[in-house]
């Protein structure tokens, strides 16, 4: 899969995103236009993959036309989608927990411009979930929202950002106030 996806601030301040992603096994372009945390608008075509280059290249020429540029990951953050575990390396039911979540997470976020799912990591007793997005409030908002399915287990969630430029400065975002410190490990 080939994803490209651009941003921009308007007048007032208000984050904007454009996004293309091209599936090669679908041989499909899905385009999608909003602003950053609500769900945008999509068009989607089935394209063959010797044009889809071309077709990717002249999205990124327009979308820079228009103001839109792509975000360099230090100037992102981290949000990292914490659940706890029962035992220290993880169920079987902690990875199907994992997978469902990650795709959760991904489906949520390209429909609203709020990042990616970027990486997921078992440490003792924890599942963490790494996103890297370009508004950590806007983010944690949403992944409130998408968690809340009952097979995800919203009741063992913690949420915790960082700047990507600085990992060490673990923030808790959920909930609220945190009891102990945010931790990874």
């Amino acid at each position: 899969m080939i994803t490209i996806r651009m941003y921009k601030r308007d007048d007032a301040g208000v984050l904007h995103f454009r996004e293309a992603l091209y599936d090669e096994d679908d041989a499909q372009l899905m385009l999608t236009s909003g602003t950053v945390g609500h769900e945008g608008s999509a068009k989607v075509q089935d394209v063959a993959p010797e044009a889809a280059e071309d077709l990717l290249h002249a999205f990124a020429v327009a979308s820079e036309a228009d103001g839109y540029a792509e975000i360099e990951p230090e100037e992102q953050h981290w949000v990292i989608v914490q659940y706890a575990l029962k035992t220290a390396a993880g169920t079987e039911r902690d990875r199907y927990l994992e997978h469902k979540a990650t795709q959760a997470i991904s489906s949520y976020f390209l429909w609203r411009g709020l990042g990616e799912v970027d990486h997921t990591e078992f440490a003792p007793r924890k599942l963490n979930i790494y996103c890297l997005v370009p508004d950590v409030n806007k983010a944690v908002a949403g992944l409130k929202v998408v968690l809340r399915d009952p097979l995800l287990d919203f009741t063992k969630l913690t949420i915790g950002s960082a700047p990507v430029a600085e990992p060490a400065a673990l923030k808790q975002r959920h909930p609220l106030p945190a009891k102990r410190p945010f931790t990874l490990a």
